[in-house]
């Protein structure tokens, strides 16, 4: 597919003059900027500052360092290992990020939360992969600290972010804590459960609490499989954690909301259970909530839960989208019989929702991953990463309209926003953020088994890295990379500080492909024991405040 400006304005929308007035409330969970909530009618003055805006982007590069474009620098605001409080230490393979101001007038000071997904056992528990000896309960103890997510305190002085140390509100979410589920009937005997992992993307409730969603859950606890008899069985982990703990697979795949006051969290069945990426919330005039849901997975799908009452993540209906005719089908065992033919009641179609979803006609996709909201338009973008089995390596960008732009509708027109390969100079793109002035930002996410090597589809994007496609001025419509990642590394949890002069980012799983601890593919962060460390960096700079400049501007027409 041939991409240019003309296309991207078509496909995005363009930004006008009197033409756009945003959401009152529009927030994400699943990568994406800070709430959006004032876009105004904006001169031409201010049209015509921005559209003065040059991006000089760089080159791909193999270069084990996290390299950025001109007008961009960064620092570290925290790593794995490094102590929040007297007892705990920050997780492993940080991949979400979201942050809260503690006032909303002081955007310097507030609260970051931040998942971790998943954990490399040669670096956390002393396990090589390679042996054929099985984990002892101590080395998955381990593994279970440094899983689920973490809640710090930070604040910018002189430009630079660091964490509060031993802040009331710094704690740990594990693969241990005690997490309640939000729902009428126990599952699999238990009301509540143990523990939050696989935790990939996420985000802020209009009530401000975090969300962290758990993606391939299977990974630690396997997975029921049930054959043409609806008779189950037991898929066992490549993680080995059920050796350990008797913790039913069903307890694990949902979305997970956190308070960020107490560190409470509870599990929100409603919405269905699968691998999921990402849950991006929408808040409709009555209150109600629109919740946008993926599986990232090979030929599975995209979800939207519709809720019947204010604020709820538990009274409403779940849906799961036929792309091809452009409907949301109910995933509703009352009023659907095929349905009723399958599973006892509702409980069991939300745990089975992949298999639901098939059994209605559901469209297969190529790993659905991040669900990001246009704050101009109201488009839903939806990145597929890469379907490889089908001949899809690397991936493209689903655009979703709901009919009359109601987030509720129950009809949308899906199209083909942007293909991914050498002519658009990016791969697998796997989370999206539109920026406080509409400017959409793009992380890649190619294997590091695949990266960097001859016959390879991947070798001439060299490391993962970071792109933005720029709304306004003579750079509008283009793919530019602003920056690359470190060797291994995937760049991940794009987050804009309030006052838009900051983009938190993890650098995630660097060094990802080591086999010897003494001799690591990769040595970033560059500390002195020369160990790759999974870390959160604010990027700044002159560019990050430009692109951000719209949304800066409380009054547009002065």
């Amino acid at each position: 597919m041939h991409y240019n400006r003309r296309k991207f304005i078509s496909f995005v929308g363009k930004l006008s003059i009197g033409a756009v007035i945003a959401p009152q409330f529009l927030t994400s969970c699943g990568n994406l900027t800070t709430p959006t909530k004032n876009f105004k009618d904006i001169s031409k003055k201010r049209l015509k500052e921005l559209s003065k805006l040059t991006l000089k982007g760089i080159n791909p590069s193999k270069k084990d360092d996290l390299l950025l474009a001109k007008g961009l620098n960064y620092h570290s605001v925290i790593k794995w290992g490094d102590k929040i409080n007297a007892k705990d230490t920050f997780g492993f393979n940080n991949d979400f990020t979201c942050f809260i101001p503690l006032d909303d007038n002081n955007p310097k000071d507030g609260l970051l939360w931040v998942n971790h997904e998943y954990v490399n056992p040669l670096f956390v528990s002393n396990y090589n992969k390679y042996n054929t000896i099985a984990k002892t309960k101590a080395q998955v103890d381990k593994e279970m600290y440094n899983v689920g997510g973490t809640i710090v305190r930070i604040k910018e002085e002189n430009g630079i972010w660091n964490v509060v140390q031993n802040d009331a509100y710094n704690r740990r979410i594990t693969a241990k804590t005690p997490i309640a589920l939000n729902w009428d009937f126990p599952i699999k005997g238990k009301t509540s459960v143990i523990g939050t992992n696989s935790n990939c993307s996420g985000g802020i409730t209009p009530w401000k609490t975090f969300i962290t969603c758990e993606e391939n859950y299977d990974g630690f606890w396997g997975e029921t499989k049930y054959d043409e008899f609806n008779k189950p069985s037991h898929v066992p982990s490549y993680n080995q954690w059920e050796n350990h703990y008797d913790y039913p697979p069903e307890h694990y795949g949902w979305v997970v909301e956190v308070n960020p006051k107490d560190g409470s969290a509870q599990k929100h069945i409603a919405l269905g259970r699968f691998a999921y990426e990402c849950c991006t919330l929408f808040e409709l005039e009555d209150k109600r909530v629109v919740a946008y849901t993926a599986d990232d997975r090979n030929d599975e799908h995209l979800y939207k839960f519709i809720s019947s009452k204010p604020g709820s993540l538990k009274e409403g209906t779940l849906y799961v989208a036929n792309t091809i005719k452009g409907e949301w089908l109910a995933l509703d065992w009352d009023n659907q019989p095929l349905l009723k033919s399958k599973f006892k009641d509702q409980t069991e179609v939300l745990i089975r929702a992949r298999e639901a979803s098939k059994i209605l006609g559901a469209t297969p996709l190529n790993r659905p991953e991040d669900i990001e909201i246009d704050p101009i338009s109201g488009n839903i973008f939806i990145t597929l990463t890469n379907n490889k089995p089908k001949g899809d390596y690397h991936g493209s960008i689903l655009k979703i309209e709901e009919k009359n732009n109601a987030f509720d509708a129950l009809n949308f027109k899906a199209s083909t926003y942007l293909v991914g390969g050498e002519e658009n100079g990016f791969s697998c793109p796997d989370n999206l953020a539109f920026d406080m002035s509409g400017n959409l930002w793009i992380t890649s996410d190619m294997s590091g088994s695949s990266m960097n090597k001859a016959g390879k589809p991947y070798l001439s994007f060299k490391n993962n890295s970071l792109f933005v496609i720029p709304r306004l001025g003579k750079d509008a419509g283009k793919v530019i990379r602003v920056a690359s990642a470190p060797t291994d590394a995937e760049l991940t949890g794009p987050w804009f500080s309030p006052d838009g002069k900051t983009l938190f980012l993890s650098v995630q799983h660097p060094g990802e492909q080591t086999k010897d601890l003494k001799n690591p593919t990769s040595k970033w962060p560059f500390d002195k024991d020369n160990i790759p460390k999974p870390t959160v960096v604010a990027i700044k700079g002159d560019l990050i405040e430009k692109m951000n400049r719209l949304h800066q501007i409380e009054n547009f027409n002065k």
